[in-house]
C-alpha cells in the first residue's frame, strides 16, 4: 500500500513537472509570437497609404488642353479662272498666229476653275520662199489656300519659280536668257532660247507671271521654214509679253477685280533662281498632274 501510494505521488509529481515545463515553453513562445505580430503590423504600417498628390496631379494634368487650335492661312484671292481660249483678243491672236486664229485647241482639265489651257498654231505658207511657223500656248494654274500646304499665294510663288526653272532646263535649249518683267502681276519673267530642230531654227519664248494665287504661262515660238528667214527673237518676246498681260487681266476680270492684276502683290517674291530651289513636288492637289507648259512647248516646236 505504501509503495503504491509512493508510486502515485511520484506519478502526480511527474505530471505536475511536465505541466510546468509546458507552461514555461508556452511562456517562452509568447514573446516570439508577439514580436512576429508586431513586425507584421509595422511592415504593414510602413506601406504608403495612398498617393493623394499623384492622383491629384494626374487628375489635374488631364484637364490641360489637348491641342492648340489649327493655324489659319490667308484666303485665296481668286476663286476661278477665265476661259483660256477666250482670254486673248482677236487682234492679239491675229498678230501672234496670223493663220491660226481659229485653230484654238482647249486643253483637258478635270477642274477648269483650277487648271486651264489653250493652244494655237499658224503656218503662213509663202510658196517657194518658205513658210513662217508660229505656235502659241496659254496655261493657267490656280492654287487654293490650305492649312497643310500654305496660302494660295505662297504655293503659286513656289510654282512660278519652278516654271521659270523648267523653261531654262529644256533639252536642246541654246543660249537661254532670263529677263525679269515689270508691270505684270506680282512677279514675272521671260525666258528665251534657241532650239535647233530638223525643220529649222526655232526661237522659243516662255513668259511666266504670278498674280496673287494664279500662275500664267505663255509659250510662244516661231521659225522660218523651207528657206524663210528666222523671226526676230525680240519681236517674238514683245508679242508674248503682250499676250501675258492680257491673260493676267482676264484672270482679274473673271473674279470681278479689273485693276488688281496689274498691281504688285504683298506676298513674298524672290528672283526666279532662288524661288525655284524651294519648289515643292506637288504644289496643290488640283495641280499635281500634267506636264510643265515650258516642257510641252519644246515638244510642240
Amino acid at each position: 500500500m505504501q509503495r503504491a501510494a509512493q508510486r502515485d505521488d511520484r506519478a502526480r509529481h511527474h505530471q505536475r513537472a511536465k505541466r510546468l515545463r509546458r507552461v514555461l515553453v508556452c511562456a517562452a513562445a509568447v514573446p516570439a509570437v508577439l514580436i512576429t505580430a508586431a513586425c507584421s503590423s509595422d511592415s504593414g504600417d510602413s506601406k504608403p497609404k495612398s498617393d493623394g498628390g499623384s492622383s491629384t496631379q494626374s487628375a489635374g494634368s488631364s484637364t490641360q488642353p489637348s491641342a492648340s487650335a489649327s493655324p489659319t492661312v490667308k484666303a485665296a484671292a481668286y476663286q476661278k479662272l477665265p476661259d483660256a481660249c477666250g482670254a486673248l483678243a482677236k487682234g492679239t491672236l491675229a498678230d501672234l498666229v496670223p493663220k491660226g486664229v481659229k485653230s484654238s485647241k482647249k486643253g483637258s482639265s478635270d477642274d477648269p476653275s483650277s487648271r486651264a489651257s489653250c493652244s494655237w498654231n499658224s503656218l503662213d505658207n509663202n510658196g517657194v520662199k518658205g513658210s513662217q511657223f508660229r505656235w502659241l500656248n496659254v496655261s493657267l494654274l490656280r492654287f487654293d489656300s490650305d492649312a497643310a500646304r500654305g496660302s494660295g499665294d505662297e504655293q503659286a510663288h513656289t510654282y512660278y519659280g519652278r516654271q521659270v526653272q523648267d523653261a531654262q532646263a529644256v533639252d536642246g535649249a541654246k543660249n537661254p536668257k532670263v529677263v525679269p518683267l515689270s508691270g505684270t502681276g506680282a512677279e514675272a519673267s521671260a525666258v528665251r532660247y534657241d532650239l535647233k530642230k530638223k525643220e529649222g531654227l526655232f526661237k522659243q519664248q516662255t513668259v511666266v507671271a504670278r498674280v496673287e494665287n494664279v500662275v500664267v504661262t505663255v509659250d510662244y515660238n516661231g521659225a522660218g521654214l523651207a528657206g524663210e528667214k528666222t523671226p526676230d527673237a525680240d519681236d517674238l518676246t514683245k508679242a508674248a509679253e503682250k499676250a501675258l498681260k492680257e491673260v493676267v487681266a482676264a484672270v482679274s476680270a473673271a473674279n470681278g477685280e479689273g485693276g488688281k492684276a496689274s498691281s504688285p502683290s504683298s506676298a513674298p517674291a524672290s528672283p526666279s533662281g532662288s524661288a525655284s530651289k524651294s519648289a515643292s513636288k506637288s504644289p496643290s492637289k488640283s495641280a499635281s498632274s500634267g506636264a510643265s507648259p515650258s516642257k510641252s512647248a519644246a515638244k510642240k516646236s
